[in-house]
């Protein structure tokens, strides 16, 4: 009898090790962990400064009331805020990537008093709230990816700017799963007029915070600045820990007016202490440098892949976040696909919807694993026709 509630597909239910890009069954077959998770373990599974920090941690204080915040919330603050580039902005320390965005967008409600909030059509938001139902009273969405060229001029006139709160940005659209990338100057244009008119700029980096991009940050791809930013996922490598920063002005509205918000994990000393933990080392070990390179190298195996199929519509990636694209196919799809890679051993996400293997691997990967799976990769595609 299966216990588990299910909310996705259930495909393997034995892994019972981790060892960092590698997962090992019952059985103890080595399967490779292309997802990090549910792209959350940036610096692979077990990483052993990380199970040091828990372990030492756990023996002090694991949790604590809302009335009384550790020093170490004060100290994680610090190194989010300046790796942000954020001065005497304030934060505070939650459980999931989600609550973050939500809390996100409802400050933002809160210190424009517009209720309206722009974003991109494919971006994934939340898993519930506002943010995840995004309501066509909530919620202006702007489908880029319907547009035939790249002057979006015309089309950015039929949005009232003028009420709306702020844009709320995923720079990827990483968490719909297609790994589209807004163009620059849209993005600009777009956080300009939102600025113009009073409003604010929201960076969700919950997906691309934490290195996966090849900088620390996706909005850094776009040379904006945004006034708050969400994060998550990377933050805790797979410990359920996430933030909000906000610039110091808006913290200021935040705390005198009449919001409040309070729930049993917030700032707790164990989560702070693993997003300390993750933020030292990558600053300390040059895991970003390293993992834009080594994600360089996969995308030109993926665009080997496309130029030598038809059926490869598209590679695309930044840094540790990539991307297959296929054509529509009657006996192959990326369902196939997904169960080959599998049955061979590699774990990557797959969106039916879009046609779409996704490749979100820590960035600790070695470059023997992606050449195996480029090599398995070239052999399933050979018999697809």
């Amino acid at each position: 009898m299966n216990h588990i509630l299910k909310s996705h597909e259930i495909v393997k239910t034995d892994f019972v090790r981790g060892e960092n890009c590698h997962l090992y069954d019952q059985q103890g077959k080595q399967y490779v962990d292309f997802e990090s998770g549910i792209w959350s373990a940036v610096l692979g599974h077990g990483y052993p400064r990380i199970i040091k920090t828990m372990e030492a941690q756990m023996k002090r204080v694991i949790h604590l009331g809302t009335r009384y915040p550790s020093p170490l919330s004060e100290e994680a603050a610090v190194e989010i805020l300046d790796i942000l580039g954020m001065d005497n902005g304030k934060c505070v320390f939650l459980s999931s990537g989600s609550e973050a965005v939500e809390f996100g967008a409802q400050t933002i409600r809160r210190v424009t008093r517009k209720n309206f909030l722009l974003t991109f059509s494919n971006s994934y938001l939340a898993a519930y709230g506002s943010a995840g139902r995004k309501d066509g009273n909530e919620w202006e969405l702007f489908d880029w990816n319907a547009r035939e060229n790249t002057n979006y001029d015309e089309s950015l006139k039929a949005i009232p700017f003028e009420n709306i709160g702020g844009l709320v940005f995923e720079p990827g659209g990483s968490g719909s799963g297609f790994v589209r990338f807004p163009p620059k100057q849209l993005v600009q244009n777009i956080a300009q007029r939102i600025k113009q008119q009073g409003g604010l700029v929201m960076a969700n980096e919950v997906t691309t915070g934490m290195g996966r991009t090849g900088k620390w940050f996706g909005f850094q791809h776009y040379d904006i600045h945004p006034d708050i930013i969400s994060l998550g996922k990377g933050l805790g490598n797979g410990y359920p820990v996430s933030a909000v920063a906000m610039k110091k002005e808006i913290a200021q509205e935040l705390e005198n007016s009449d919001f409040h918000y309070a729930q049993s994990h917030q700032n707790d000393p164990l989560g702070c202490s693993v997003a300390k933990a993750v933020i030292s080392i990558l600053r300390e070990e040059n895991w970003i440098e390293r993992g834009n390179t080594i994600g360089a190298f996969f995308l030109e195996g993926l665009k080997r892949l496309e130029g030598n199929y038809n059926i490869v519509k598209e590679a695309r990636g930044r840094g540790m976040l990539l991307a297959l694209e296929l054509h529509p196919q009657e006996n192959f799809s990326v369902t196939t696909f997904y169960h080959a890679l599998l049955e061979e051993g590699f774990l990557v996400g797959y969106y039916p919807a879009g046609n779409v293997l996704r490749f979100d691997p820590s960035l600790t990967i070695e470059k023997v694993d992606i050449s195996r799976i480029l090599e398995c990769m070239d052999s399933i595609l050979k018999t697809a026709g």
